[in-house]
């Protein structure tokens, strides 16, 4: 996986009609051989969905919670007006696996599902043969997969959420996420650092001592990704095309 970019939620582009995490973006992004970030969430009847926001008024103009929906309730979100509607995880995977190329996912948990949400991830990831790493700003999804599949490749999402938003898991897991300090407990393979960031001490630490891979998001120009990649990181990417 090394090898590949990483469209952030699929090779999107709203003046095209191509809006993110759906499936026009999805198969823009595998048309031009690239690799794909991806949101999962867990609806109420099981299923999982992908798309950014639990709020769905960003991106449908509805008010609500997609983890409130179920499957039969996607094909009438319609994405940021266009005709593209909200896809299941399993159809981006079968793209994915027609194409061969990997999936970068990020699991969005919600009201205390972590683990429910990560074990059915993983289930529905294992049906196909899609390569793929899964990461999360939830450091309970990483734990979950340390415990119950440590073979799986996992990454800690994290920024500096001291300078910047919140985490939304209140100010003392701001300070902890910024430091990476779950790491220990959570081992995670990669961390997934806002770009901006790169600086942090945490981040240098871990650039200086080698103990996990370093993934930058979201790169946004060429410049960026050239310097991202000097650094030695895995590059995801939007707003362009490498």
């Amino acid at each position: 996986m090394k090898t590949f970019r990483y469209a952030h939620r699929g090779l999107h582009d709203l003046s095209a009609g191509i809006p993110e995490n759906s499936l026009a973006a999805f198969r823009r992004a595998a048309g031009r051989g690239f690799g794909a970030e991806l949101d999962v969430h867990l609806l109420s009847d099981g299923t999982l969905a992908v798309f950014h926001d639990s709020k769905l008024e960003r991106l449908t103009g509805r008010e609500g919670f997609i983890e409130d929906l179920t499957a039969a309730d996607l094909p009438q979100l319609k994405l940021a007006g266009t005709g593209e509607t909200v896809p299941q995880l399993h159809e981006v995977l079968e793209l994915f696996d027609r194409a061969k190329l990997p999936l970068l996912v990020e699991l969005k948990a919600f009201r205390g599902n972590h683990n429910e949400l990560t074990e059915r991830t993983v289930r529905e990831l294992d049906k196909y043969l899609v390569p793929y790493v899964i990461e999360s700003f939830d450091p309970r999804c990483l734990l979950w997969l340390w415990r119950n599949h440590p073979e799986i490749i996992r990454g800690q999402l994290a920024q500096d959420f001291l300078h910047g938003d919140s985490s939304g898991m209140g100010h003392k897991v701001d300070l902890i996420l910024t430091h990476m300090a779950y790491n220990p407990a959570t081992r995670p393979n990669f961390v997934s650092y806002r770009f901006e960031d790169r600086n942090t001490p945490a981040l240098r630490r871990v650039k200086r001592l080698k103990t996990a891979v370093i993934f930058y998001w979201t790169i946004r120009s060429r410049e960026d990704m050239e310097l991202a990649e000097a650094d030695g990181a895995q590059v995801i990417f939007e707003g362009f095309i490498p």
